[in-house]
Order: structure tokens, then sequence, then C-alpha cells
């Protein structure tokens, strides 16, 4: 990996138009401070790592 990689602080707006909840097939939020994507109807917080999404179930944070 190049030394200049750097991780977005951002999700590309264009990006979040076309992602969906896994789940539920819905829209997702972005969460900055958090680095997540919240789906509110599966109530599951996909995290951000190195700069890409990760739409795993499995992998997501249960939201109270």
């Amino acid at each position: 990996m190049s030394e200049n990689f750097n991780t977005p602080t951002t999700v590309d707006p264009r990006l979040l138009e076309v992602l969906v909840c896994p789940v539920t097939r819905g829209r997702l939020t972005y969460d900055r401070a958090a680095g997540e994507l919240i789906s509110k109807g599966a109530k599951l917080a996909f995290p951000i790592r190195d700069g890409v999404p990760i739409m795993l179930a499995e992998e997501a944070r249960a939201l109270d």
C-alpha cells in the first residue's frame, strides 16, 4: 500500500445514493464521528475501514 494513501474523512455523496442497507434495502446515513453508515430500519451501523464501507450484516454493530 502506498504511504500516500489517505482515509477519506467523508463519504462521497454519490456513493450514499447507490449504497443501500443489505438487510432492508433502505437508505443509509453517514455518521462521520463514528465512521459508520447507519441503517435506521435495520438498527445497524456498518463500519467503514480504510475508506471502504463493509456492507455485511455480520460485521455491523447493533444500535439501541
